[in-house]
């Protein structure tokens, strides 16, 4: 059964700490896959946390321009709120799709031909997916499988995945009607669609989810909510659908009575259901055993 290490401190200690329990040493050039937040919002993990962790891998922080407007749908504005928030005070930060995107099959998906994701990722030879547990105003809830979907896609692939394969354009992706569920699903073979690439190149992958300042809404709103229930920890797996659904179980477990809040803008979008999905593609599996360390 998959392992998920679980810390319930949140220090930068415990976060290199839990990475050193999964039993992978990532070498060469290092992606490490985190949201640096939207200008204005809050939640987004914080330097102090993180930068011992990614100089410890010699890590580059790899983002993707997004497709809703705002100041980070381009190099140049990306890159000024990355320095804002403070990752470029500890590396070297890659707005991957700033010179292009190649596309990546989707083998078994409903709704994605394929998977558009940043021209820069092809030159990583081993990945971090560092998310932050959240909620999310329309997926739910947001760590690792979102981090790989939404997260890694090019600006044009983020509307394809939005619009459940439907355009590629910024501009028209918001505009079209789509099934909740038929977005949720796309999310999940997008990311399933950047493991099977990540396998069949030979290049490993691990995932770190940090659970702390648990808003309703996500790093990418510039007007996010405040934290709705107490921090949780930290959950690290070889595997992305585990890692998530101990995510979901640690808060339906969690007795704080703000956990509520989060648990009904989940259900409300139809969250949980990227991970049955996510398995039936084969992407990983919700059974997993927890490992508090």
């Amino acid at each position: 059964m998959t392992k998920v290490f679980y810390s319930k401190e949140i220090t930068p200690e415990k976060l290199i700490e839990v990475y050193e329990k999964l039993g992978v040493k990532l070498e060469g050039k290092v992606g490490i896959k985190v949201s640096t937040g939207e200008d204005g919002a809050k939640g987004y993990l914080k330097a102090d946390l993180i930068a011992p962790f990614v100089k410890k891998l010699n890590g580059t922080i790899i983002e993707c321009n997004t497709a809703y407007p705002g100041k980070r749908n381009n190099e140049k504005d990306h890159l000024e709120v990355a320095k804002k928030h403070g990752f470029t005070s500890f590396a070297d930060v890659d707005i991957m799709d700033a010179k292009g995107e190649f596309k990546i099959p989707v083998k078994h998906g409903k709704h994605l031909k394929f998977d558009l994701v940043g021209e820069n990722f092809k030159n990583y030879d081993a990945i971090v997916n560092l998310a932050h547990g959240k909620g999310h105003m329309m997926g739910g809830f947001g760590a690792n499988l979102k981090n790989q979907s939404i997260g890694i896609a090019s600006r044009n692939g983020k509307a394809y995945i939005h619009s459940c394969g439907k355009t590629k354009s910024p501009k028209l992706c918001w505009v079209l009607k789509n099934e909740q569920i038929d977005f949720i699903e796309s999310m999940a073979e997008a990311a399933t669609a950047v493991a099977d690439y990540l396998k069949e190149n030979n290049k490993p992958i691990v995932y770190i989810t940090v659970m702390n300042a648990l808003s309703t809404s996500c790093d990418c709103d510039e007007n996010q909510d405040d934290p709705v229930m107490e921090d949780l920890g930290i959950v690290a797996s070889l595997d992305p659908v585990a890692n998530d659904q101990a995510f979901i179980d640690l808060i339906w477990a969690s007795k704080d009575s703000g956990a509520k809040k989060l648990k009904e803008r989940i259900d409300s979008r139809l969250g949980r259901e990227i991970l049955p999905y996510a398995e039936s593609l084969g992407l990983g599996s919700r059974e997993y055993d927890l490992v508090e360390i």
